[in-house]
């Protein structure tokens, strides 16, 4: 069965068009508009360098219900460690939207990747890239930095950070439309930094009614922090319940441990 290539201004297809290993078209155009779209579908771009943009919609699909989080009791420990500081930046914090241009150019560098990925292609014909531990390449391409940049500026995408000492030490993005949240990377510089990062996130969701974050590929890492795979057709119907529905008030401030958001 032959890929669908979109036009600029063609529509993207819907979700259940996808080939058997998920991939749905493929295209030239990536814009916050084009990206607005895919994930109001169910869609999200992955490709290797050199490649056209690939649309995809995996399978089951990895979703992570914000009550299922498993939290270990040293990581607990740690948390409480960072509630107890004070407001001002300094020693421990977590933040909400204070450096996105950091936390993803860091996710670029050293981030957990949707999987690890490596280019593969054959004649018109792109897969999955394969899994590639260490190597340099990264999904996280310059184009992608932008758009994405471009989309947080729009209010859609936004970045959790942990501070240690003043110093950025780990984080995560992720895209918001509605009461769904869809997660896209981590990264950490010390131990557990990301996963602090993600339970204060996951606090903060709840405090605002989004019931669970798209983790889309299944992986042993997200397993273990409670996600579980679902088959396609439940994550959309999640998605068709929260897409249009009202969601958080998104700011720039420290996150507090019971959820809140303190502004600057």
């Amino acid at each position: 069965m032959p890929i669908v290539w979109v036009e600029t201004d063609t529509p993207l297809p819907d979700a259940g068009q996808a080939l058997p290993g998920g991939l749905v078209a493929a295209g030239m155009d990536l814009s916050p508009a084009r990206l607005h779209e895919a994930y109001s579908k169910g869609l999200f771009p992955w490709y290797s360098p050199g490649d056209p943009v690939l649309w995809w919609s995996p399978d089951p699909r990895m979703v992570l219900r914000c009550e299922d989080l498993r939290i270990s009791r040293s990581l607990a420990k740690r948390i409480r460690q960072f509630g107890r500081e004070p407001v001002a930046i300094g020693g421990l914090c977590v933040t909400l939207n204070r450096a996105f241009p950091q936390v993803i150019a860091h996710c670029a560098d050293r981030g957990t990747p949707r999987i690890s990925v490596g280019a593969a292609r054959s004649g018109q014909h792109w897969a999955a890239p394969e899994s590639a531990e260490g190597r340099d390449s990264t999904w996280i391409t310059p184009d992608i930095i932008q758009v994405y940049t471009d989309w947080h500026a729009q209010g859609h995408v936004h970045s959790v950070e942990t501070w240690i000492d003043g110093r950025l030490a780990g984080g995560l993005y992720g895209v918001s439309l509605g009461r769904c949240f869809f997660g896209e990377s981590m990264f950490s510089l010390a131990a557990d930094t990301s996963k602090i990062a993600l339970a204060y996130l996951v606090r903060y969701l709840q405090a605002q009614g989004v019931p669970w974050i798209d983790c889309q590929q299944e992986t042993p890492h997200l397993a273990s922090l409670g996600a579980r795979p679902i088959p396609r057709g439940q994550f959309m119907a999640l998605l068709a319940a929260g897409r249009n529905a009202g969601g958080p008030h998104w700011g720039c401030g420290r996150l507090m441990a019971d959820g809140q958001l303190r502004h600057f």
